[in-house]
């Protein structure tokens, strides 16, 4: 059984006149961990595009490789979500708002919940993931959102 922990540690503050816009943000940092993780995760901006995500979390989902997707929106990337029920169909505009890291970004807090992705082909099964998010604050605000995804 996968195990996802997340801990809180003091936040990074750079030294003065160091510090650019990347690294004033949570962003910058973020990227880069979720690009080396081998954990399946992705990280998202406000806008939904892809800013970083890791060589699982492209393989989970479905999506080729982090090269494809960066830089494009979440579900113009190659992301399939499907519904639970046995006629496995697309999910409404109203059901995707609703998925983890796009919660996370409207609610600003935590969110989780069960994704039924579209195998890569027509003969490869769907996957289903538990996925975790968490807003990804900058000033205060939400800027985007981290989620973490484990196959079930």
């Amino acid at each position: 059984m996968a195990h996802v922990e997340l801990s809180l540690s003091e936040s990074f503050v750079p030294a003065a006149g160091t510090s650019t816009e990347q690294e004033s943000d949570n962003f910058g940092q973020w990227s880069s961990t979720v690009s080396h993780a081998d954990e399946p995760c992705l990280l998202i901006d406000a806008h939904t595009k892809v800013i970083a995500v890791s060589a699982s979390g492209c393989e989970l989902l479905c999506l080729g490789t982090p090269e494809d997707v960066i830089g494009l929106p979440l579900l113009d990337g190659g992301l399939r979500l499907l519904d639970f029920t046995a006629n496995r169909g697309e999910l409404t505009e109203a059901e995707i708002d609703k998925i983890p890291p796009l919660l996370a970004l409207s609610s600003g807090r935590l969110a989780r919940g069960l994704l039924r992705v579209q195998g890569a082909s027509a003969d490869a099964p769907d996957a289903t993931v538990d996925a975790i998010s968490t807003p990804v604050l900058t000033d205060g605000a939400v800027a985007g959102s981290l989620t973490f995804f484990s196959e079930v």
